[in-house]
């Protein structure tokens, strides 16, 4: 199922911002340099196909690819315009960093991002955790969305 968040009403979310600087956590746009480290870090973590979508978000002027770092180490990653224009994903959080907001704060950068660059609505496509979403952005699933812009992808073999 694909999900639509209205970004005109999302509002930034300094405390969170500000509990994870406190974590020693920084969220931030990618910058050309690190394409190959970030890519190779999410075929590694979460498979190629994501590899390849966060390359080509990360080769939109400016860069659609955000990253949360900690001490100096890629702990999650977050996109947008990679399948289409004005979709948000993919997006993941290494295992030992989950459940500190990291997530949530690559999930606004985004999105507030795309509401910068002109975007009034975002589409989430074929979505896991749909109450994440619902909380987080208030996000609301699109009728028959199923099987969205991924059908009939080519995938890799397991």
């Amino acid at each position: 199922m694909d999900l639509l968040v209205r970004l005109y009403a999302l509002e930034p979310k300094p405390e969170l911002d500000q509990r994870l600087a406190d974590a020693g956590i920084a969220v931030r746009r990618v910058l050309a340099p690190e394409l190959g480290l970030v890519s190779d870090w999410i075929k590694e973590e979460f498979g190629p196909g994501w590899a390849s979508e966060a390359t080509i978000a990360c080769t939109r002027q400016p860069s659609a690819c955000f990253i949360a770092t900690k001490n100096g180490k890629l702990v999650g990653f977050a996109c947008y315009d990679a399948i289409a224009r004005g979709f948000f994903g993919p997006t993941g959080v290494s295992e030992e960093a989950r459940g500190a907001g990291i997530g949530h704060s690559l999930l606004l950068a985004c999105l507030l991002d795309m509401r910068v660059q002109g975007y009034g609505y975002a589409a989430i496509g074929d979505v896991g955790p749909v109450d994440f979403y619902v909380r987080a952005v208030g996000a609301t699933p699109i009728a028959d969305s199923e099987p969205g812009v991924f059908a009939g992808l080519l995938r890799y073999p397991d």
